[in-house]
């Protein structure tokens, strides 16, 4: 099971522990996720109040950006790349918010996914995708020739 999002918090709900310059929030129900908490140096001096009171602050503030948020999907327009490579990491990464792919089989019989005129592994999909980790995807299949259409969607049992 995914593990929740940390949520403003009492005392009694976590355990704070320190380590270099990270404070470690720990909740009792152990389906939250740890939060590792960068703080520098002073985190050595902070009380746990002072630790927990930050780390509510930090929760607060992304509720806070989180409820003002108004997400627009960028869809990069036909003809135009997709997708840019980052020499550093030495892998694909998305320009838009929006990818049309092709779902195909390589020479081995594994799965690969086209985008624009590059064949990407699964592995190497995995990768591009990875720039968003945390956000959540939906995925509509659509025939090959329609990758660029915006297609009807009715919520409802398959047949």
């Amino acid at each position: 099971m995914r593990p929740k999002k940390p949520h403003v918090a009492s005392p009694d709900q976590v355990r704070i522990t320190r380590e270099g310059e990270y404070a470690i929030i720990e909740y009792a129900d152990e389906t939250v996720s740890t939060t590792h908490l960068k703080i520098g140096p002073k985190v050595q001096k902070m009380s746990d109040k002072e630790i927990l009171n930050l780390h509510n602050e930090l929760i607060r503030a992304r509720e806070k950006f989180a409820a003002e948020y108004e997400h627009i999907a960028v869809e990069v327009p036909l003809h135009s790349p997709q997708l840019k490579y980052f020499k550093e990491g030495g892998y694909w990464t998305p320009r838009g918010g929006v990818l049309r792919c092709i779902i195909d089989q390589g020479e081995d019989g594994e799965t690969t996914i086209w985008i624009d005129d590059k064949e990407l592994s699964l592995q190497e999909f995995g990768k591009v995708l990875s720039v968003y980790a945390g956000w959540g995807m939906r995925i509509i299949f659509v025939p090959d020739d329609e990758i660029h259409l915006e297609p009807t969607v009715e919520v409802r049992e398959p047949d």
